[in-house]
């Protein structure tokens, strides 16, 4: 992840209320900007017609997601780690004191269901080839997505929680962030899926990083 250059003119501040409540949203930016991505590229590959019919793309829990006799073409993002960037850094606050900016790294897992036979395999692998061809999101692009969440000029409905991410600042506090699969071992899955009581199916991990949560001297 690039964080946004310093050197870049000033914003006028925004209230500390403001700030926070769009720090908030980073997490929620970046899942629903991967959501996007993944819809456009599977429209753009009419990947319908390869399946034989409609496919819904998710970001819920794996254990909310009907398997089964239930089971429908579908391709889940979840969300189901964050851990620390290590390149956290220190400043100044002016009093002598440092304050540390929290930037974290957002851990995804993306899983693939199917009706019928080969359908999750479809959808798995055009989700990887997509991810790998949009490795890098630069803020350009995080911007245009969110965009084109939160309008509603199709007269569409914009449920509430994806309205609130217009307020994102995240496109502003970054100039990129990367995109790389995360290869488990064996034991490392299993006790993912065990962890999260949900019936295995094809998956795939990837990292996101480095996400700004805070920046230096924030508070």
């Amino acid at each position: 992840m690039a964080l946004k250059s310093s050197t870049a003119p000033a914003a006028a501040p925004s209230p500390p209320s403001a700030s926070r409540a769009a720090r908030g949203l980073s997490l929620a930016t970046l899942t629903a900007v991967i959501k996007h991505l993944i819809e456009n590229g599977l429209a753009g590959r009419n990947v319908t017609s390869q399946l034989g019919g409609d496919v819904t793309i998710s970001a819920l829990p794996p254990d909310r997601i009907p398997s089964g006799g239930d089971e429908r073409a579908q391709l889940n993002i979840f969300l189901h780690q964050v851990t620390p960037h290590v390149t956290l850094t220190l400043s100044s606050d002016g009093r002598g004191s440092r304050t540390p900016a929290l930037a974290v790294e957002l851990h995804y897992l993306i899983t693939a269901y199917g009706a019928q036979d080969y359908q999750s395999e479809i959808l798995l692998g055009h989700a990887i080839d997509i991810l790998h061809e949009s490795a890098v999101l630069d803020q350009q692009r995080i911007r245009a997505s969110l965009n084109a969440l939160t309008t509603s000029a199709d007269r569409r409905v914009v449920p509430p929680a994806v309205a609130a991410l217009a307020n994102s600042d995240l496109p502003d506090r970054i100039d990129s962030v990367q995109i790389t699969p995360e290869f488990l071992s064996v034991e490392d899955i299993s006790k993912l899926w065990s962890a999260l009581q949900a019936r295995f199916r094809p998956s795939i991990t990837y990292k996101v990083t480095a996400v700004p949560i805070t920046s230096e001297g924030e508070r």
